[in-house]
Parts: C-alpha cells; structure tokens; sequence
C-alpha cells in the first residue's frame, strides 16, 4: 500500500509538469541538502540529515554531475528516482547495560553499587546531522551515603564562630543523621598564605600572628586537613576542641587553595567512592584568586595537584591561588558540592562565586556560626532536589542537548537539562538527544548528574558509507561493459573515464577536451582540479573539502568569519558565500533573525523604507537610521507635490480628478486650521493666489498625508490713479528739491566768493603820492573849499 501511495505522489507531480505547473516541489522549512564537494553516496549522506542519494541507473541526465542524484528525497522523486533506488540511512540505538535503579540504600548488598542512573552504557551509531533521542532515568537512592568536610577559617575574626562549633558537633551529628544514616564527617582550616604582603612573617609574629600580643593564638598557615572523614562523633568533637584561633594581614584569605587541596587530595580526606560528597566553607571574608599571588612574587600557576605532606600544603608559598574555573573543573569532576556559608557582608560576593561553580549554595551565616547546622540542611536540601545532566569528554562536532521530564523544570533562563523539585527516592528521566555534525572514528564520552558519581557511557560511531547491494558483474552492461556499477555510478576500468565509461583519454583530441573545462577561456579548472574527458575532476582544498562547480570555482572555506568561526558557527560556507541556519542572519550569520529592534511605535517595519538586517534597519538611499524616517538627501514633498496639491485643491472646489496628478499617492483633507505640526509650505497657483498646506509622510517611500487650508491667499489689484498720480507728484516733488539743491550750492558760492573779496579789501594800503596824471587847478579864483597846505 505505501508503495501504490508513493507510485501516486510520483504520477500526480509528472502530470503537474505536463499541465504547465512548476515540477520542483516546495521544500519543507529546514529541509536543505548542502550538496556542495560531492561525488559520491558517502559524501551525500555524511552531508546532512536530510540529504539521500539515488542509486538509480540512468538517473543523470547528459552533462550532468553526479552531484545531482545527492538531494532531498521530495527533490529526488520530483526528479524521478524511485523510493527503492533511495539511499538513506537510519541512525542506530542500542543498550548495552542497563541495571535497573536502586530502592533503597538500606536494601542493596554491602558488595553491590547502589544504581542511581539508569542505562549506563549505550552505543550510538549516528548519520551525520540526523539527531538521535534516547530516554535517560534517574532516582536518587533513600539512604545513600554522604561525606562532609567542614573547612573553616581560623583568621582571628572567626574567634567566637570557633567557640560556637567545638559546642555544634552534636547536633551536626544528628542534623546528617537525619538525613542517611551512613553519614561521615571531616574536619579542615584555612588562613593564608604566610608570606607579605598576605602575613606577617616577623618570626614573632609568625608564631603569634594574633592583635593583641596577650592572646596565645597558634601559628599562620595556609591549609591544614585536621580530620579525616569519620562517622565517630567523639573523635570529630575532640579535634576541633583543641583548634585554636591564628591570623593574617589583608581581609581575603587562602579559601580557593584550601578547598582544591581539599578536593584532589581524595584518599588523605576519605572521600568514599559510593556517597554524596559536601564541603562546607565558613568564612566572613572574601578569597584570593589566580593571580594574587605575584603580589608576594609566586609566579608559578597552580596545577591543581595534591600537595598535602604532614596535614599541610607543602607547596603553600610557591604556587599561586587557583582560578576560580580550576576548583570549578576539579569539584566537578570528583563530584563534590561547594556550600559556602558566609556572613552577610561577603553574601554577594560568594553569590557571584557560586553562578560559575555548578551545583553549589550560598547561605548567610550568623556572626557567630550558631546557625551553621540549620543552613547546612537548608543548602542540602536545596543541592539534593536540583538534578543538572552534564557531559565530560565530548568529541568534537557532536552536541548534545537535554530536555528534563520531571515535576519543575529549571527556571526561565536557566541551562536545559535541569529539575528542580526533586524528592528522594522520586525517578525522574531526560530525553537526551545527541548529534553528530560530520563523520568521526568510534570515540566515547560520558553523561552524568552534576555531583553525582553515576555515569552513563556513551560509545559513539557514525555511518559514512552506503550499503548499495550492488551487481558484483564488473563487466556491467550500463558501463559499456568497461567497469562496474557503485551506487549507480560507473567506476570504469583503467584508461576509461565518462558517466558511462564512454571516454578514453587516448582516442580524443586533447585540446578539445581541454577546452571544456576552461571558463571564458581562462585557466583550466581554475586552476584548482584536472580536465578528464572534458570536464572538471576538482582538487581538494587545504582543509580536506573538496573543490566544486563545473570549473571548480567554488570553494567553502574561505566565507567571512564572526568571533573567528566561519560563517560565525551558524552557517555553512557555500561557493565563498555563507548560507546561514535557521533563526541567524548576516553576511557572516552573525546575529539572529529579529526585526523587533526595527518596529516603529505604528508596527511597521523600518517605516516600509528599508529591510531589517542584524535587527536594525538598512535603509534606502537617503533615508537615515534607526528607523528611516528622515532623509536629508530626497527632494522636498513641498516642491515635488505641488502639481497634486494645486489639483487636489481644485479638486474641492470643482470636483477635478486627480488621479494622474497625484497617483493615490497623497490622501488630502480641506482644513480651516492646521492640526499636523510639520512646517507649512504654499505653492502660487495659476491665478497669482497662494495656496498654504503641510505634508507628512506616512510609512512607505511615496505615500503621504497633506491638510490644505480652505481660504488660499490672493493679493488685491493694484490702483492706477494713486500709481500714475504718485508717479506725477514723486516726480514734481524730486524736480523742485533738485532746483532748490542748485539755488542753494549758488548761494553758497556766491557767499565765499563775497567773504573772499571782502577779506582781499581789508589787507590792501593805499601809497601818498602824486599822481602825475592829476595836476591842481591853477587859478586866480579862491576855492573855498581847499585851502591849501
């Protein structure tokens, strides 16, 4: 029936393509066969999940590469290929052991495990890009062991928190008692390093590092293992009674290398290999890190080894602090759980501690450490309902993922794989799903509960080739009888190339061979392969991948990277182009697909004047981020629209259509007062008045919205007699002042030339002499006017 139904689908797209509709089926979302570099069925399903081959004889058509029968299996059969001749491999899951889960502690067999995880080894055998699910169980054991190592700091300001614990030890009996019976307790101190600036090292001071000098405190020290674990109260009671209070001079103390030496010194602790393993830290000050340590010149790293001689760090002074990442790796890897109990002052600090240290609790202690045993149950019962799945040892290109089947996941923005809420004695699963990105050689790694000791072991191997059940005829008639059939391909006989073994190297002319493989009659192959039989047997690249193209052109390693990754990890590199994953953008695939950072407030995107790329806007030419609103290099509306307005406003008045003026693309109303708060503009229509409106655009490059006000503006005409009789009068009224102008220059002239003659007169004299033109009278006669002299 299934295979009647397939014959249908196959007919049905056949009929399509003969009724003009198009013959390449729509590609489901996500369905993509990268088919780039390949020449064989191997290659194509190593390619990627979706990915098939088609062992069909005859299925390429002339000049076609083999590349081609390496698609989507929809694609294939749109092509033809038949559902038998399809090649597609199925992931394989197999359990090697799986010993059910524990009930009870109490209940095992003292030789026996208690079973907390279950399966515990499983083989995978995976295509490459096909994900395979699997179901994994766990329950934690009623009952099961635990080991607690209190590690406290001794600095002086932990006198009275000293005092509290040496009366405690009972009552923090009975608190892990209540717990599990098989419990075991340690006992551990920490200062700081006794070297300056960290203590100071006069001899005296050494010996007696206390304030105040009547006080018999015992000598500085680094880190000092005191007890090892042990279920004896007395024994745990009596060594903690005879600890004394010692110093150091700066405030952080040595907390990071007690706690690694606490955690790799496992046999001189007493760590059990079957138990929940805790340590407690008290402190009220903060810690020295990774680099600390150059203050006082160690310069050597910390390797993170036991060094525990006499119950002390013999190399206290000359390794530095460890990184906070190195006790990380190491309390994850001998699965202990960190419980910092500080005081109030230090709470965050140890808090911002805590989020890079999995599976560990910050509580806040008391001033003087009465409270230790409530908080060390309170951050026990915390740690013990919290499951976090993780891996060790992970090949490269395989992921793996966690999808928690219990009561309460983890909350919002927290890692996958993690329950909360857990009881004991409660069975919880994860469906964990691991992939496989590429072909790789059988390689294990292992899951497991962060502080957990249970393992699962996963045994991990990939299919890489076909399994064809070819003829074994090496003669095959579809070879021309000059070769044998391989996944319905032709591998020919020596000397023979072509899709049918049709081509012999020695009976074609050479230079026309080579001539098909050289593009635009440049460089053969590109340089990058060998022409065979007139077409392109490409080269390897550097990286192992394979040259591709008709001319080899292509490759896929030299794409444009992102944080140093190619195509930045979210792509593949296609032909020099990445071509990016679902959900990523970018040239480089370098940010996620989102246009939420190029909505306006109206819910458009970027205004209808851009795309959204990066979650931000490219706009069109002119129009100016970050949403394309504005465009300092585009025409003026008030310009380019005015042939609409002048129609649109003629429109109201004689209902002219304006449809060829304005293209819908102004939506008008006639106002009496502006209600928009863009800059007016006027335009002078054909009868001299000025017609004011103001335009704004909407979204979209050639859409706006005008209001034009009713009344346009039309100057009065001008009156004639004032104009002709002001130009008489200008003129009559200029002629005179310039006559008067005239007089008055004369008469100013005329007054120096005056002023002139009179000033000459007054500076002349006159000589007393005669004139010999003038002689007196000579007469008889007396003048009775002259008399004489």
């Amino acid at each position: 029936m299934l295979e009647i139904s397939r014959w249908l689908l196959f007919l049905l797209l056949l009929q399509k393509g003969r009724y003009g509709f198009s013959q390449e089926p729509e590609r489901k979302e996500g369905e993509e066969c990268f088919k780039t570099g390949i020449s064989s069925c191997g290659d194509c399903i190593s390619s990627g999940q979706f990915c098939v081959w088609c062992k069909q004889l005859n299925f390429t058509k002339p000049g076609e590469q083999e590349a081609v029968r390496c698609d989507t299996r929809s694609q294939l059969m749109a092509r033809g290929c038949l559902d038998d001749s399809i090649i597609s491999p199925e992931n394989s899951f197999k359990v090697v052991q799986n010993t059910p889960l524990s009930g009870s502690f109490n209940q095992r067999q003292t030789q026996q495990e208690a079973i907390q995880l279950a399966p515990q080894k499983v083989h995978l055998k995976l295509r490459p890009g096909m994900p395979q699910t699997f179901t994994l169980s766990f329950k934690r054991v009623e009952g099961y062991p635990m080991d607690l190592y209190y590690l406290m700091d001794l600095s002086y300001s932990m006198e009275d928190d000293l005092r509290s614990i040496k009366v405690l030890g009972a009552e923090l009996f009975k608190a892990l008692r209540s717990i599990t019976e098989h419990a075991q307790i340690g006992f551990g101190a920490f200062v700081d390093k006794t070297v300056l600036p960290f203590t100071n090292t006069n001899k005296r001071k050494l010996a007696n590092p206390c304030p105040k000098t009547e006080k018999n405190c015992q000598p500085a020290f680094g880190y000092r293992h005191v007890l090892s674990m042990t279920a004896n109260e007395n024994d745990f009671n009596e060594k903690v009674k005879k600890q004394g209070i010692s110093g150091n001079l700066d405030p952080p103390e040595g907390s990071l290398d007690a706690m690694m030496q606490a955690a790799v010194c496992g046999s001189k602790i007493g760590w059990r290999n079957s138990s929940t393993r805790l340590i407690v830290l008290t402190t009220d000050a903060g810690f020295h890190m990774a680099g600390d340590g150059k203050l006082a010149g160690i310069l050597q790293p910390n390797d993170g080894l036991c060094h525990l001689e006499s119950n002390v760090n013999a190399r206290n002074n000359e390794q530095d602090y460890p990184s906070v990442g190195q006790l990380a790796m190491q309390l994850e890897k001998h699965n202990i759980q960190p419980i910092f109990a500080v005081t109030l002052a230090v709470a965050d600090v140890y808090k911002e501690l805590s989020k890079m240290i999995p599976k560990s609790e910050v509580e806040v202690l008391s001033a003087d450490s009465k409270n230790i045993v409530s908080l060390i149950r309170l951050a026990y019962d915390r740690l013990s309902s919290k499951v976090t799945m993780a891996h060790d040892d992970l090949p490269p290109n395989v992921r793996v993922t966690y999808t928690p089947i219990c009561p309460k996941r983890g909350p919002a923005g927290e890692d996958e794989g993690v329950c909360n809420g857990v009881l004991v004695g409660q069975q919880i699963a994860f469906n964990v799903t691991v992939t496989a990105e590429g072909c790789m050689e059988e390689q294990d790694f292992t899951i497991s509960p962060l502080g957990i000791k249970d393992t699962l072991k996963v045994t991990l191997s990939t299919t890489c080739d076909c399994e064809c059940n070819d003829p074994q005829d090496k003669q095959h008639p579809q070879c021309n009888s000059k070769g044998q059939v391989n996944c319905g391909i032709c591998s020919c006989n020596e000397g023979l190339v072509g899709r049918t073994c049709e081509c012999s190297v020695g009976d074609k002319d050479e230079n026309a061979l080579r001539a098909s493989c050289r593009r635009e009659n440049g460089t053969e192959c590109e340089g990058r392969g060998t022409c065979v039989c007139g077409r392109c047997d490409c080269h390897l690249t550097e990286s192992g991948t394979s040259y591709h193209g008709d001319f080899c052109e292509c490759d896929d390693d030299h794409c444009e990277k992102f944080a140093n990754k190619l195509c930045g990890g979210n792509g593949r590199c296609l032909c020099g182009k990445c071509i990016c994953n679902q959900g990523y953008e970018g040239s480089a695939c370098h940010c996620k697909t989102s246009d939420d950072g190029c909505k306006t407030p109206g819910g458009s995107v970027c205004n209808d004047r851009g795309k959204c790329r990066c979650n931000q806007c490219e706009c069109n030419e002119g129009y100016q981020r970050p949403f394309c609103e504005v465009c300092h290099g585009c025409q003026d509306p008030c310009q380019t629209k005015q042939t609409c307005i002048e129609c649109l406003f003629q429109m109201g008045v004689s209902g002219k259509n304006c449809t060829t003026a304005c293209t819908d693309s102004v939506k008008h109303k006639i106002v009496d007062m502006f209600t928009m708060t863009k800059k007016p503009c006027k335009l002078k229509d054909s009868d001299g008045c000025w017609i004011t409106f103001k335009m704004e655009q909407l979204v979209g490059v050639d859409n706006y919205r005008a209001e034009i006000l009713q009344n346009k503006e039309c100057p009065e005409l001008p009156n004639l007699y004032a104009i002709v009789g002001g130009s008489i009068a200008g003129v009559a009224v200029i002629g005179l002042l310039i006559m008067l102008l005239i007089k008055l220059l004369i008469y100013l002239k005329d007054k120096e030339e005056f002023k002139k003659f009179e000033s000459e007169k007054a500076r002349s004299k006159w000589a007393k002499a005669d004139n010999p033109l003038f002689q007196n009278a000579t007469t008889t006669v007396a003048n009775p006017t002259f008399t004489g002299e």
